[in-house]
């Protein structure tokens, strides 16, 4: 598959366009203002204070800065490291312990903190709370093998490493020398967090579109080309200090009579994918509507209606929107539940079809995407990792 990165800086933000096969398939916006951007990052970790315990739920409520107060799972609190404790409890309201940002602010609610902090490198992963070794199971069965064996060295009661599917072609002393980085950066900070005081911020992410370069699959990457000078300047040290083996990946596109955007059609592409209707190569269409509980995609037959309403064609506009589906969900990122109500069928035969091209079609998205069950109301059900902000949020934040 041929990869491509697009990033350009436009209207007050900056804009990364992930393309495979010359097709975008991800948009990701961030405020290109820098005081903006740094706030409350995703992997930002700060030494926050118990608010409040809401037991009925089994969470809690931690302030990171005076008047952000973050969601928190009560389950995390058994791996806690605290900086200052107010009672023999688990949690205690008054508290005052090291979490991180797992998961953006989303309209009005504050973001979601986690005491199971987690360090991402372009490798591997390491993670407080969770001891295991663990490996992408996109890397190769025999390669997984080697890796478990090779790191049983780090085996600890205080961290785990995951593997990433980046270094499945990378070679192992590389892979090592970054877990070694990664573990001398959680000591420093763990050693550290019990001389700060409360709301202090113990380690600031990177630029979310860092972070996309980060953690992008880079198999097949054919280019990255940035249309901003200035912007081309900050990614090129990164890559020269974090992936100088992939530097020459990199272009700058500097042509202000002709930008990057208009090139590749960039605000066209973004249009599209805040519609609410998409239009289906057979005729059918999508409709797409997010609510505050979830997201709902309606199949509809449209122009293919005067086909005749016979079990195969049904299939065949069912077959081309769970592939254009789960596009959509990964364009637009949606995420949390997301209902699919395809055409109905009566073959059970054809609904296993349907729903094994659907499931296969989502195993392509990098974020964890799990079909759910088809309800007695022929009702898809999706589920999709809530990670970063949908992308008609992020367009108008």
């Amino acid at each position: 598959m041929k990869r491509k990165i697009l990033i350009e800086k436009t209207e007050g933000q900056i804009r990364t366009f992930f393309l495979e096969n010359d097709e975008i398939v991800e948009i990701h916006c961030a405020p290109a203002d820098e005081e903006s951007a740094g706030r409350h990052l995703l992997g930002n970790i700060y030494v926050g204070k118990v608010k409040n315990i809401v037991p009925n739920i089994g969470a809690a409520f931690v302030e990171i800065e005076s008047g952000v107060n973050c969601y928190y799972d009560m389950k995390d609190a058994e791996h806690a490291v605290f900086t200052h404790k107010i009672g023999k409890k688990p949690l205690c309201i008054g508290d005052e312990l090291v979490v991180q940002i797992s998961k953006e602010a989303v309209k009005t609610k504050a973001p979601t903190v986690t005491g199971n902090i987690s360090f991402t490198g372009r490798y591997a992963v390491l993670t407080h709370g969770n001891t295991r070794i663990g490996v992408s199971s996109k890397i190769p069965k025999k390669v997984r093998e080697e890796y478990k064996e090779r790191l049983r060295q780090f085996q600890n009661d205080r961290f785990g490493i995951i593997v990433r599917t980046n270094a499945k072609d990378a070679p192992f002393q590389d892979v090592l020398d970054e877990i070694s980085r990664l573990k001398a950066e959680y000591e420093k900070i763990m050693s550290a967090a019990p001389t700060r005081v409360c709301f202090s911020c113990l380690r600031s992410a990177p630029p979310s579109y860092i972070s996309d370069l980060k953690n992008v699959y880079m198999e097949g990457m054919e280019e990255i080309i940035v249309g901003d000078p200035e912007l081309y300047t900050r990614i090129q040290a990164f890559f020269a200090a974090e992936i100088p083996e992939k530097e020459g990946l990199l272009r700058l596109y500097d042509d202000s009579a002709f930008p990057l955007g208009k090139l590749y059609s960039t605000q066209t592409a973004i249009e599209k994918a805040l519609r609410e209707k998409v239009w289906l190569r057979n005729g059918g269409y999508l409709v797409i509507q997010p609510t505050e509980a979830l997201t709902v995609i309606d199949v509809n037959s449209g122009k293919s209606a005067g086909k005749g309403k016979n079990e195969e064609g049904i299939l065949k506009i069912n077959l081309e929107a769970a592939r254009e589906a789960a596009r959509q969900i990964r364009l637009r990122n949606l995420s949390g539940i997301i209902i699919i109500d395809f055409i109905n069928l009566e073959s059970e035969e054809n609904v296993g079809l349907l729903l094994k091209e659907f499931r296969m079609r989502l195993a392509g998205d990098p974020i964890q995407t799990t079909l759910v069950d088809i309800t007695p109301l022929n009702l898809v059900e999706v589920t999709r990792k809530k990670v970063h902000r949908p992308l008609y949020e992020q367009i108008r934040m």
